[in-house]
């Protein structure tokens, strides 16, 4: 590899942003690979963004009734949760994680089933196969070498497939990163590794996790190319996704893309974030909101009216409204489910441990 190819393989030295905190239109931050997208595109995401706020809001609504046991909010992230699943086309896949609800939901997956998981009443609540999402995962970075392998498999077989790999800052300092990169790099598996650093992993900033330059500088070691983007800037998001998810697409291999953006809310409703940062701190990136940004954009262009607007409300309390009838419904557990989507196939010993539970739960009930 040359000296020259090295310098190709280098992110931005600032974040790419196509608007600004102010809705206007940015010159330089690297804009100029980058186009705007077009107002029907920057139209509708406003309005995704506006039902993935109100997802999260009712949420954690849910979380405080009781109705849901946790819940990692993705409030300020929208603009990454909607680019993600929005610069995809049928028969991709996107692999996210626990705190990527929103993106599940703008892919296809219906919220209930998503939200399912986070209820605890199964192992996964939907079908991966239905709209090419795999599974929520919580261990960190395990779903990346999961990524790579649907990547991998779709390049031997032919297909145009590309897959998002979604992880956080954190997710960066765990093997599996390596490992997935690494193999995706070698192989050129079409997948695009996409982190969401919103500054903590939990409770450690980054400053404590990487010494790196940035996360997408990590790419170099791998020979993959890395980007910045403004993480809280849609207009950008869907420009640098769009352009990575083509890239793959076009069998240039595996792309790294760092957004930068904030966890405004605790980790989880387990957490107390006032232990380990400030208030002033949070503040400072109130005027960074991705909503309130693109809404600026488009008033000051008067591509938005009072009509659009209200469309966009009306969407969100629909999903809110479906999310409360659907998590609000009791259920009745089936100790059968425990076996039956183990395998494809049951084992002897599955059928064996099912018959078991079978029989112990009818004497109980004979016994009631």
């Amino acid at each position: 590899m040359t000296s020259e190819d090295v310098l190709g393989l280098l992110p931005a030295d600032d974040p790419v942003r196509l608007i600004d905190a102010d809705g206007t239109k940015v010159q330089g931050s690297g804009s100029e690979r980058y186009e705007l997208p077009s107002d029907a595109d920057l139209l509708r995401a406003y309005e995704r963004l506006v039902v993935a706020r109100r997802l999260n809001d009712q949420a954690n609504a849910l979380v405080r009734q009781g109705r849901l046991a946790v819940y990692p909010s993705s409030h300020g992230q929208e603009a990454c949760q909607v680019g993600a699943a929005h610069v995809l086309k049928q028969g991709d896949w996107l692999f996210p994680t626990y705190r990527d609800t929103v993106a599940a939901v703008e892919r296809g997956v219906d919220p209930v089933d998503v939200l399912t998981l986070l209820k605890g009443d199964w192992h996964s609540g939907y079908d991966p196969y239905e709209t090419q999402v795999a599974p929520a995962t919580t261990p960190l970075a395990t779903q990346l070498p999961h990524a790579v392998g649907v990547a991998h498999a779709a390049r031997l077989r032919g297909e145009s497939t590309v897959v998002m790999a979604l992880t956080g800052d954190g997710g960066t300092s765990e093997g599996d990163f390596h490992e997935a990169l690494n193999f995706a790099a070698v192989f050129k598996a079409p997948v695009v590794f996409f982190i969401q650093n919103n500054e903590y992993a939990i409770s450690v900033p980054l400053a404590r996790q990487s010494a790196a330059a940035s996360l997408a500088h990590k790419g170099i070691g791998y020979g993959v190319p890395g980007q910045r983007v403004d993480g809280n800037d849609i207009a950008a998001v869907l420009a640098v996704l769009g352009d990575a998810v083509e890239r793959a697409r076009r069998g240039e291999g595996p792309q790294l893309i760092e957004a930068h953006t904030y966890r405004m809310q605790a980790h989880t409703n387990a957490d107390d974030a006032t232990r380990y940062r400030l208030d002033s701190e949070v503040a400072s990136w109130v005027d960074r909101d991705p909503l309130t940004r693109l809404e600026k954009h488009l008033r000051s262009r008067g591509l938005m009216t009072d009509e659009t607007h209200e469309q966009a409300r009306a969407a969100a309390d629909a999903v809110a409204e479906h999310v409360r009838e659907g998590l609000n419904r009791d259920i009745e557990p089936d100790a059968r489910e425990l076996f039956a989507y183990v395998y494809a196939e049951q084992t002897p010993q599955l059928r064996e441990q099912a018959a078991q539970v079978a029989e112990e739960s009818s004497r109980e009930v004979a016994g009631r």
